[in-house]
């Protein structure tokens, strides 16, 4: 299996909606862009997200077993992935990109 690079590319906050919805949280995400994480064996890296490994999983997965081309040419470089966290306070974009 091929080894998954992860980058934190953006990361947003929206102390609008914070303010409006959210209750206040002891540990907020401390992901800094440009943070960068390898997957190995298409494993969560440690310490990365368990929320946020939900949604790149998949995507992980499909990598590092050689695969990609995600919903046909969908990213120049058909071995990459742009995938965001489900957090819609401060939500995280991540590249994911296939190592050789």
């Amino acid at each position: 299996m091929k080894d998954v690079k992860i980058t934190a590319a953006r990361v947003a906050r929206y102390d609008d909606l914070i303010a409006l919805y959210e209750n206040p949280l002891d540990n907020p995400c401390d992901v800094v862009e440009g943070q960068t994480w390898i997957s190995r064996d298409a494993e969560r890296p440690e310490g990365f997200c368990p929320e946020a490994w939900k949604t790149l999983q998949p995507f992980v997965e499909e990598l590092a077993r050689g695969g990609g081309n995600f919903y046909n040419g969908w990213m120049k470089n058909p071995t990459s992935a742009m995938l965001s966290c489900n957090d819609g306070f401060r939500p995280v974009s991540f590249h994911l990109i296939a190592l050789d």
